[in-house]
């Protein structure tokens, strides 16, 4: 009665240490750091560029962003300096390029240009920026925020891809096992709950995912949700994948039925069907992620590809093993069993070596990105927990090797149960990194064309006269000047002057020469041959007797 009450305590020890590990992965899931809108295109640059001042309206507004991204409806608007709809038309998207056209006859002063878009890897993008025509004032207020995601929505996104993971893993592993080597004498019961478990925690977690893109890409709360938001969303490239998703799943799942059963009336076929379903199934999530807008996208498709079926393989079988053979299996059934399951647990820890120092490589792109960014830390984190993973790995694997594991397989289970609640916080890191831009994108902002113009406005009593120094680098730089009336209208110049100085080195003023090339507007090119503080001065002549002479410096780097 003793021992049995032992064997009992060790059992439920067992089940709540691998629950245990489950909780944690869950709870590194929802509190794992995610940025405000998960954003992970850039926008790298814009016609007009962004805090710029254009003498004319332009026609139309481009957005460049780092990657491709597709339009959400009534998402991107221009506002005048009245606070009126500048925009007219809808906008256009090639790639990774956005065109909003313009009304003709837009007034003077700073405009607004908002956009929420979504990004190759199905994550929204928002922000705005200004560009001013003939002069700054004060800009106007957008009436919604592009940028928010409802905070509730944003949890529970990790929380659905964390359910998708743990489906895989009781979903493939167990089927290699079954098919392959299990035991005919042994009860399938058992295996086809966890199975059927996995099949339902997939299509839970691609449902939870169809319906919590729409608040996400929009930004509403989770059940402000219109029958417009989803069909957009089973429009789009999320839509489409996770649909393929879920017919998948429904065609496996008739292929199951004769597996699960165990009458021995599957045929090769459709185990074979199976293999091919399975790969397809795999291939769904890099097609919804980071993968896909890698700078090479086949590659890392294909490598997380990889890696999540190593991962679903080792784990999966992990599961078997603890929770059915080490105890139902006989010794001589074990060693058979065993071997074979170590060369494939091998080969899949070696696939996910091999896969996720790949995936790093391209994610991270340098040593700096690894160390400074949540990304790179969570990545080392995983790496961390992945090491400890293999040293018990190797442990058991050295069980294995001595057959002491089939004459006394108690100690092999226990040391199984730890791979798994350890494995079980690796998928909840895992389900946070793919909330997290990467620092390839980050370092794609940071070095964002989007404007190294100098504008300065230099006014009198007569005129104000607009400077705009490109790229304001040591070297060739490009001047425009505008003139225009103390009320900002263009301003007629007969003669433009101008020179550069920079007097902390001694460099006297060098006359620049320029261009007329409107009334009011005159271009010029002049090599600064240092960095420093530059002064530039400039006389306008508006007519025999009338001209102003105004000064400004402008930093040249």
């Amino acid at each position: 009665m003793t021992y049995g009450r032992r064997t009992e305590r060790r059992r439920i020890f067992r089940a709540f240490a691998a629950l245990a590990g489950l909780l944690v992965g869950f709870f590194a899931v929802l509190l794992g750091p995610a940025a405000p809108a998960s954003a992970h295109a850039a926008l790298v640059a814009s016609d007009p560029a962004n805090g710029t001042i254009v003498p004319d309206a332009p026609n139309k507004v481009t957005l460049t962003f780092s990657e491709s991204v597709q339009l959400l409806s009534g998402k991107i608007q221009v506002l005048a300096p009245d606070s009126s709809r500048a925009d007219q038309g809808e906008p256009t998207v090639d790639g990774g390029t956005v065109t909003i056209p313009l009304r003709s006859g837009g007034g003077r002063g700073t405009y607004l240009v908002s956009y929420r878009v979504i990004s190759a890897d199905s994550h929204p993008v928002g922000g705005s920026i200004t560009f001013s025509v003939g002069a700054a004032s004060t800009p106007p207020s957008a009436s919604v925020d592009e940028t928010k995601v409802n905070p509730v929505v944003r949890a529970l996104i990790p929380v659905g891809k964390y359910l998708g993971y743990a489906g895989l893993v009781l979903l493939v592993g167990p089927v290699l096992v079954l098919a392959l080597l299990w035991p005919h004498r042994l009860s399938r019961r058992g295996p086809a709950r966890l199975i059927w478990t996995g099949v339902g925690l997939v299509t839970l977690s691609t449902l939870m995912a169809l319906w919590l893109q729409a608040p996400y890409s929009t930004g509403s709360t989770l059940f402000d949700v219109r029958v417009g938001d989803l069909r957009d969303v089973l429009g789009s490239t999320f839509g489409a994948v996770m649909l393929v998703r879920l017919g998948v799943i429904c065609a496996a799942a008739l292929l199951l039925r004769p597996l699960l059963r165990g009458r021995g009336n599957e045929s090769k076929a459709d185990l074979a069907l199976l293999g091919v379903l399975g790969v397809a199934a795999i291939a769904t999530w890099p097609l919804t992620g980071h993968p896909t807008a890698s700078p090479v996208a086949g590659v890392s498709v294909v490598v997380d590809a990889i890696h999540l079926a190593a991962m679903a393989v080792w784990l999966g079988g992990l599961v078997m093993l603890v929770g059915f053979l080490l105890r139902q299996a006989d010794e001589r059934e074990l060693g058979a069993i065993l071997p074979i399951w170590s060369r494939w647990a091998a080969t899949a820890v070696s696939a996910l070596i091999v896969a996720g120092v790949v995936q790093a490589l391209i994610e991270v792109s340098s040593l700096r990105g690894l160390v400074d960014s949540t990304y790179g830390q969570l990545i080392l984190v995983k790496v961390g927990l992945a090491a400890l993973v293999l040293g018990v790995a190797w442990w058991s694997r050295r069980l294995v090797r001595s057959k002491s594991a089939e004459a006394e397989p108690r100690g092999l289970r226990k040391i199984v149960a730890i791979e798994l609640a350890i494995t079980a916080v690796i998928l909840g890191v895992t389900s946070a990194l793919v909330q997290i831009s990467p620092p390839r994108t980050a370092e794609a902002a940071s070095s964002a064309d989007t404007t190294t113009t100098v504008t300065k406005t230099l006014t009198d009593a007569k005129m104000a006269v607009q400077i705009d120094v490109f790229p304001a680098q040591v070297g060739n730089n490009s001047i425009h000047l505008y003139a225009f009336t103390p009320d900002n209208k263009p301003l007629t110049v007969v003669e433009w002057k101008a020179t550069a100085a920079l007097p902390a080195k001694n460099i006297e003023p060098i006359e620049i020469p320029l261009l007329r090339i409107t009334d009011f507007h005159a271009v010029g090119d002049i090599a600064l041959p240092a960095a420093g503080e530059w002064t530039f001065k400039i006389t306008a002549r508006t007519s025999d007797i009338d001209q102003s002479t105004l000064t400004t410096t402008a930093t040249i780097k």
